[in-house]
Formats: structure tokens, C-alpha cells, sequence
């Protein structure tokens, strides 16, 4: 299967989903990182810098990366021209799954307009009158991750990344302008380890899902939601 993670900014999938990414990988899955600017308003790092920590990052992962102009960190605006431009990516692309920020409003407001976006581009990716040149592609599911705000951040889906934890924290470690502003690393990995042990796990992390979870039988549900 093929992934399409989008993040707004150079370190946004590496600290929010690419533990769930490092799973799919090793599965032989196939993952591509659609980044919508280089951090160019950041406070920390230049865009060029950005870019490469996010580069090598993309190599430790296993992941193609792609960064897109979007007009520049917190420039980002929700308008159709923007979702069309995801859109045509995706009929590129074709994955089944799309991995996008919290549509939710936070501490970044490019995040939630990064996922406003991605949702828009899924349904838009599928009406054959847009984009006529291209073929339509209908995406299997979109799931949105949170990238530092996890308190009350009820998730939908819970993923176990104990196995792969070590090769999430190095991944991130490629942030080095980021990590050494603020204490990101810790604040990911304590996010992760409370709750993974709500579901008794070591490292868990979530993903809110656009659309119901579909499944034939409830007894498919083989794990545990919770363990406590």
C-alpha cells in the first residue's frame, strides 16, 4: 500500500505520525512526505537547514519527501487552489491512506489550514470534472495526527510503536534546531508512553479518522482498547 503523509512545516510528520510510518515501512509499504513549506518564519534554523534536517530525517524514516511551495511558513491559506494542488498529488501518487495535521485549531495555525486542506484535496482528488487531464483516485482512508497538543486530544485510533520507538526518537533527533529551541522530544515521547499505557503498551501513538472505521465483524477487534 502507499501512504501520503502531508505536514506543514519540516518537522510536523517526523514528530507527529512517523512512528506509525517506520510500522508501515517495515510492513513494505510504501510512504511519501508532502511537506508544505521550509519553515521559513521559523525562530530556530534557516529554511535551508530546515530542510536538510527534514531530508535526513526522511532517509532514517525510509520515506520519499517532497516540499512544496505554499507561500512560506505561516502563509498557508485555505483556499480551493491550494486543496487542487494536493488533490493533483494524490491522483500522482495514488495512495490508500493519507495521513494529515489535526483539522482542529492549536498552537500553529498553519496546521489546522494543512488539514483543512488535505481533507478537501481526498474528495476533490475524486471529481473527474476537476483536474480533467488527470485520472480520479479515491483514497481508502485520511486519518489526522497531532503534532504537540495532546492533552484532552481524544485519538480514534491507537497504534502500538513500542517496537519501533528508538528509530522514531532518531528521526526526530534530525530536528536539531527544533529540539534544541524546546524540549519537543520529550514532550513526544511522554505523550507516547502515557498512552501507550492506557492500552498497555510501552509507546502508543493516535490518529483521528475523517470518516467511521469500517469493519465486517466486531470480533475483528482482537486488542484491547484500554487497560485501565
Amino acid at each position: 500500500m502507499k501512504f501520503l503523509a502531508v505536514g506543514a512545516h519540516p518537522d510536523d510528520i517526523e514528530f507527529g505520525c512517523a512512528a506509525a510510518l517506520l510500522k508501515e515501512i517495515r510492513r513494505g509499504n510504501e510512504v511519501r512526505m508532502m511537506v508544505l513549506s521550509r519553515g521559513e518564519a521559523g525562530s530556530a534554523g534557516t529554511p535551508e537547514m530546515r530542510e536538510a534536517e527534514a531530508r535526513q530525517a526522511a532517509r532514517k524514516i525510509g520515506a520519499a519527501i517532497e516540499f512544496w511551495d505554499f507561500g512560506g511558513d505561516c502563509r498557508l491559506e485555505y483556499k480551493p487552489e491550494n486543496s487542487c494542488k494536493i488533490a493533483a498529488e494524490i491522483r500522482r501518487f495514488c495512495p490508500e491512506i493519507v495521513l494529515a495535521p489535526d483539522t482542529e485549531e492549536n498552537q500553529h495555525p498553519d496546521h489546522s489550514v494543512a488539514g483543512k486542506l488535505t481533507r478537501d484535496a481526498c474528495r476533490l482528488a475524486r471529481y473527474g470534472g476537476l483536474l480533467p487531464e488527470m485520472t480520479v483516485h479515491h483514497i481508502t482512508g485520511l486519518y489526522f495526527y497531532s503534532i504537540t497538543q495532546h492533552v484532552g486530544w481524544p485519538p480514534d485510533v491507537v497504534i502500538d510503536v513500542s517496537q519501533v520507538v528508538n528509530d522514531w526518537e532518531a528521526a526526530m533527533r534530525c530536528h536539531e534546531t527544533q529540539i534544541r529551541a524546546k524540549n519537543y522530544l520529550d514532550l513526544q515521547l511522554t505523550a507516547a508512553r502515557v498512552l501507550g499505557l492506557s492500552i498497555g503498551v510501552e509507546y502508543a501513538i493516535g490518529f483521528r479518522a475523517n470518516d467511521p472505521v469500517r469493519v465486517e465483524f466486531l470480533s475483528d477487534l482482537k486488542f484491547p482498547a484500554r487497560s485501565f
